[in-house]
């Protein structure tokens, strides 16, 4: 193998088209992402047909492009990466089909990646990963504390029994009124107001490491719903911040004690969620006090979202590894972790 690892990595699990180029595992060449928010605006959510569609309008635009960006042909590169789930089963099958035909077309090796693991290896990104490290994975659909014993090693030892924190986001959004994605908006409105409602912090004291956002959510709703039969006017700014604060306080509360529990030299927090100014900067207060020999990693934006080159960094472990997949690698939508 050459001294220099080039990997082609493709995502498409939801609404981002993305094709990266990575170096070694650490480097980005090139890191191309398609987004398709405008065109899920106004349905308020992705819509997965829709979804579907613009991944095969832009996939192979998007792959000439990040070889032309990265200036490499395919002769150097080595292996092609492609996230096979967890996501929408269309949205997937479309980055699959194309990373196989690229890669059977080019004689490359094929690598099987779980969206997930590439949010986690975002931060290889940022800066070499040490081990133990625990990974708090907060996105639209997931949340969970993933513990890594080492490079390649996932096991859940706490995740959300209900609404994971991106969508309590999106439903708290939808009631204010606020565009999809709300949760930059909110984010901005909550460090404007301050948190006056007091809403519940559910399992928060419960001697595990899960997570709840629904009951947060029938509150938010409800305290909203009853305001307007009685012609109230609630303060947006207060709600958000109130919102955000029992959404930060359970996943730093709870983080924190598992990396007490399970000591780690390093505490990574990924996903679409982690672009959030107010998790990280709580996550890093209190992180400072209480275990400041624990080193914080928080990938930075442009990273957070979904981007195909967090799966290239993941793919680096997969071919050390040499776990390669076959032309049947299909799609597998409820991907999931080991649970410990």
């Amino acid at each position: 193998m050459n001294e220099t690892e080039l990997i082609l990595a493709i995502e498409s699990s939801c609404d981002e088209t993305s094709v990266a180029v990575v170096e070694n595992g650490e480097k980005i060449l090139s890191n191309i992402v398609a987004s398709q928010i405008n065109s899920h605006k106004r349905f308020g959510g992705v819509v997965p047909e829709v979804a579907s569609r613009h991944h095969v309008e832009q996939i192979t635009i998007c792959i000439e492009e990040a070889l032309t960006e990265a200036a490499v042909e395919a002769k150097d590169l080595q292996a092609v990466a492609v996230t096979y789930g967890p996501g929408l089963v269309g949205a997937l099958l479309i980055g699959l089909s194309a990373a196989k035909a690229f890669a059977w077309a080019n004689g490359l090796p094929l690598l099987p990646i779980n969206h997930m693991a590439g949010h986690i290896y975002a931060a290889r990104l940022v800066e070499p990963l040490e081990f133990p490290l625990m990974a708090l994975l907060v996105s639209g659909g997931h949340t969970e504390l993933v513990y890594m014993e080492q490079d390649g090693s996932f096991e859940i030892i706490g995740e959300t029994r209900d609404d994971a924190a991106g969508e309590a986001y999106d439903k708290v959004g939808r009631v204010l009124g606020l565009s999809y994605p709300s949760g930059k908006e909110i984010d901005e409105l909550a460090h404007q107001g301050e948190d006056t409602y007091d809403f519940p912090r559910a399992m928060i004291k419960e001697d595990n490491f899960d997570f709840s956002f629904s009951g947060l959510k029938s509150a938010f709703i409800n305290l909203t719903h009853n305001a307007e039969q009685r012609g109230e006017v609630l303060e947006h700014k207060n709600l958000a911040a109130s919102f955000q604060a029992s959404v930060v306080e359970v996943l730093v509360t709870k983080t924190v004690k598992a990396c007490k529990t399970y000591p780690v030299k390093q505490l990574i927090v990924a996903g679409g969620v982690a672009a959030n100014r107010g998790l990280r900067e709580e996550m890093a207060r209190v992180l400072s006090q209480e275990l400041p020999a624990t080193k914080l990693i928080v990938p930075p934006l442009r990273l957070c979202g979904d981007n195909a080159a967090m799966i290239g960094a993941a793919a680096h472990v997969e071919l050390q590894k040499q776990h390669f997949a076959g032309m049947t690698l299909n799609a597998d939508p409820s991907l999931a972790f080991q649970h410990i």
